[in-house]
């Protein structure tokens, strides 16, 4: 085999400038400024996510330092519609509490706790044993008493309709 030639080394006065290929500055500086521009945007993307993720948390922070109020509303005990063929009566004992955002809306439902009261005694007194019995009665029952506990203390809303005592007789 034949050995490869040496290079020539290159002249004194001419340096490393002298050995590159024209050009090959232009490349460098290209690379090197694309590289920049990657870190840089890189960084900044990175600084945007530390910053939203400290806003997110200070927010949560936020949220769970707001005291929530509970409202008591007084035991009920409402005769339930008798099945078909029943004839003897059943009856629902309810205790239930409220969950508002803070004392300030509790102050503004408190006047309308009789209109409350009165909303849940009319839509249980429609209901049937069966409507217990079935999965999720009680959910529905939860559900329907928030939708209609919100409508009659508008506009101050009520956030959760909580059981206390829940008994069928």
């Amino acid at each position: 085999m034949a050995k490869k030639p040496k290079k020539a080394p290159a002249p004194e006065g001419e340096g490393e400038e002298g050995a590159a290929p024209p050009g090959g500055g232009k490349k460098k500086l290209i690379i090197i400024g694309a590289a920049a521009l990657l870190l840089a945007a890189g960084g900044g993307g990175g600084f945007m996510v530390m910053r939203n993720r400290a806003a997110h948390a200070e927010k949560a922070a936020a949220e769970q330092k707001t005291p929530v109020a509970f409202m008591d509303v007084r035991e009920m005990t409402m005769n339930l519609m008798p099945e078909p063929g029943q004839t003897q009566p059943r009856f629902l004992r309810l205790k239930v509490t409220l969950e508002v955002r803070d004392s300030k809306v509790a102050s503004e439902i408190q006047p309308l706790m009789p209109r409350v009261e009165d909303t849940f005694q009319v839509f249980v007194r429609d209901l049937r044993v069966g409507d217990f019995e079935a999965a999720g009665g009680t959910y529905r029952l939860r559900e329907e008493l928030l939708r209609r506990v919100n409508v009659a203390v508008y506009p101050a809303k009520v956030d959760a309709v909580l059981f206390k005592d829940f008994v069928i007789q």
